[in-house]
């Protein structure tokens, strides 16, 4: 049986529990939370749905291809961004991985790093680590580390983190729907039950006009 690396395990306790208190207006339906403040668009003309992942997280990797075929089926007017969070400044090198794959147009191995980890469990954590990973999928050592270590990718970080703050994002994965609503599998009770969810929440965005 293969073992389950300590490093996991903290992060599967950390991430894997939402304590996010209900407020009165939520309890008619606790699949969702609503924002008390709506937060703004970074893409305009679009319903943005924003999802919260940590790559150190179980759950995120198994709501990966999930969310994948489920982001083929959006309408036109919604776009999917992801947002990778840190719980501590030993997770920003991951953040920084997902911006650099992003940026490399090189998000075809974001589910294969989610595979490294936790099915092959191995210790991706820190940047010597994360580049070696990378040329290993192929990707020229030099510029990765360039990007990786641009002042950018940085920036990218700087903002993840403060869209983390913004949405009161205690646990991941958690799914933010037009700058007002929040839900996870934790709420919903279920995976594919989020992701309904995260349905019928663009739909609310959707009659309720982007903030």
């Amino acid at each position: 049986m293969p073992s389950f690396h300590p490093f996991l395990a903290l992060f599967a306790l950390i991430t894997g529990l939402l304590l996010t208190p209900f407020t009165p207006a939520q309890a008619a339906d606790p699949s969702y939370r609503t924002l008390k403040a709506a937060q703004p668009s970074e893409t305009t003309g679009k319903i943005e749905v924003l999802e919260f992942f940590a790559y150190t997280c179980p759950h995120c990797k198994t709501m990966e291809p999930l969310v994948s075929r489920w982001a083929r089926t959006l309408p036109e007017d919604v776009v999917l961004q992801r947002v990778p969070v840190a719980f501590n400044a030993g997770m920003e090198d991951l953040q920084k991985l997902y911006y650099t794959l992003e940026n490399l147009d090189r998000l075809d191995l974001h589910e294969a790093f989610f595979k490294a980890i936790h099915n092959e469990h191995r210790e991706i954590f820190t940047a010597p680590a994360i580049i070696d990973w990378a040329v290993e999928q192929g990707l020229d050592r030099q510029v990765f580390t360039d990007v990786f270590s641009s002042f950018g990718i940085q920036a990218r970080v700087g903002r993840a983190n403060e869209l983390a703050r913004n949405y009161e994002i205690d646990g991941t994965p958690s799914y933010a729907v037009g700058g007002r609503f929040v839900t996870s599998p934790a709420q919903a009770k279920g995976y594919d039950a989020s992701l309904k969810v995260a349905g019928e929440l663009i739909a609310m965005a959707r009659d309720r006009g982007q903030p």
